[in-house]
């Protein structure tokens, strides 16, 4: 290892907008909106924008906590030390855990993703004919791990000037969608209705939840600003901020743009069926609306904000090993950060790392189309990622019940979210058909192995705990063996 990457401490430099960055990145609006809405559709006919509506409420109930935790604890390790600081080191490994496996499951997802809508901008326009998803999946994560490795002000002013841009495509054909609606100039006599808040006649109540459930999934990754807690100045003030703000922002958003899509397409049954059936529905009505190439603009826009979601989840996760590394798992290596960038560049390159060998291995598996490529790591990093927000939101419980400086009645936040976190696992684990009813078994397979190393490693809790507690602020609540 060079002498550039002998450094052991993150640089703390970044500001709000900085911060926000990270957490918007990782959701990826752009790209949420490009596919996240066919399936709602096909749940909930053209009550998609109430099913977003409700989800955005029930997320920032799950934010809540996570907020909270955020304004008192400052680490890179976002959830591992929140958890950790108020239910053990034991379980803050586990949740770290989690969450490093949603973070790694999402970079997979997310360099699909780029190839996917890639070859649908390359394939639309002509530029690249049959062109394979899969290299340009490995070339953007290798771009990613270029970028990520940058200084962090570099990353997160990227993140957020790719999605600035993404967001202000789809906002231009919001606004031409809406116009259209308002003068009765649409292609097949859309109009507007306030159907879209009221369920279809004959759809059932486990209809509903689906729906809710996978409009939900858009917001996966809010809490990311969390794992920038050793690099944002004032992060007990900034960090949550960003996490509020991120997770109304994109409520708003969403809600916007779902009316536009559910509109656009039309609330008849053959709209509905138009849009559930669309593998690009913002590129369908950007060329139905105003022309071919601003669908096709679309999709790169897609591209671009899959590509930061990618930029996302790698930074998060890298933050997470070097954190677990600093306490002394696996190797001390995966706690250095790089004197050059401050960028953690041994964990990075292990991420980067799992993130080829999981896109290769779908692809020599068979699994040739990029949908697919996306959806079930995709499908399996959320599945991580409940049980993180869960456990976190326990952990926020036990918080608001000892901690004097929070009301004890907001208690009812976390309480509330753990009962909506155990029904959104349920209905993306039961009933599934093949491969996906196979997912919840991977995603236990995973957790296990957390459990059996913190278990099987008695003095890397034993570490964690003294971290915690030596890192200002941090005091650790005794578990039992912990």
């Amino acid at each position: 290892m060079s002498t550039a990457e002998k450094g052991r401490g993150l640089r703390r430099e970044l500001r709000f907008w900085e911060t926000i960055a990270l957490s918007i990145g990782i959701m990826a609006p752009t790209a949420a909106m490009a596919l996240n809405g066919v399936g709602v559709a096909g749940n909930v006919g053209h009550a998609v924008p109430l099913a977003f509506l409700i989800s955005a409420i029930l997320v920032f109930l799950v934010a809540f906590g996570i907020m909270r935790l955020a304004g008192h604890y400052s680490h890179a390790g976002s959830v591992y030390a929140f958890t950790g600081a108020t239910l053990g080191p034991r379980a803050g490994f586990f949740s770290g855990w989690a969450l490093l496996g949603t973070y790694l499951s999402f970079t997979v997802a997310s360099t699909a993703e780029v190839g996917l809508f890639t070859a649908q901008f390359a394939n639309g326009t002509g530029i690249w004919s049959g062109s394979e998803w899969i290299v340009i999946a490995l070339i953007a994560a290798l771009c990613v791990g270029f970028l990520a490795y940058s200084d962090i002000k570099i990353t997160t002013r990227t993140l957020l000037s790719i999605e600035a841009v993404s967001v202000l495509l789809i906002t231009v054909l919001m606004v031409v969608i809406f116009v259209k609606l308002i003068a009765g100039d649409t292609p097949g006599n859309q109009g507007f209705t306030g159907d879209v808040f009221k369920l279809p006649g004959g759809t059932s109540s486990s209809a509903l939840g689906l729906g809710i459930v996978l409009a939900f999934l858009s917001w996966g990754g809010f809490e990311g600003a969390a794992a920038l807690g050793e690099e944002t100045n004032e992060p007990r003030r900034e960090i949550p901020r960003a996490i509020r703000n991120a997770v109304i922002g994109a409520g708003v958003f969403y809600v916007l743009c779902m009316l536009a899509q559910t509109w656009g397409f039309g609330t008849d049954k053959a709209g509905v069926a138009a849009f559930a059936g669309s593998s690009s529905p913002l590129g369908d009505l950007g060329k139905t609306y105003i022309a071919s190439w601003m669908g096709d603009l679309i999709n790169l826009g897609a591209a671009v904000s899959a590509f930061a979601s990618a930029l996302g989840t790698a930074t998060g996760a890298s933050r997470i090993l070097f954190a677990m590394g600093r306490d002394g798992f696996v190797t001390p290596r995966l706690g250095m950060s790089s004197d050059r960038t401050g960028a953690p560049a041994v964990a990075l390159a292990t991420v980067i790392t799992i993130a080829a060998i999981g896109l290769i291995a779908m692809r020599a598996y068979g699994i040739s189309d990029a949908v697919s490529a996306f959806f079930y790591p995709g499908t399996i990093g959320v599945l991580s990622m409940i049980v993180a927000y869960a456990v976190t939101n326990v952990g926020a419980g036990r918080m608001f019940l000892r901690d004097s400086r929070e009301r004890l009645w907001e208690l009812v936040f976390p309480a509330v979210a753990i009962l909506v976190l155990i029904y959104v696992f349920y209905r993306n684990a039961v009933d599934q058909v093949y491969p996906f009813n196979w997912f919840p078994w991977v995603v236990a397979a995973w957790l296990l192995a957390g459990f059996a190393i913190i278990m099987a490693v008695p003095g890397l809790a034993t570490r964690i705990g003294a971290n915690l507690t030596a890192a200002e602020g941090m005091g650790v609540s005794r578990s039992p063996g912990g």
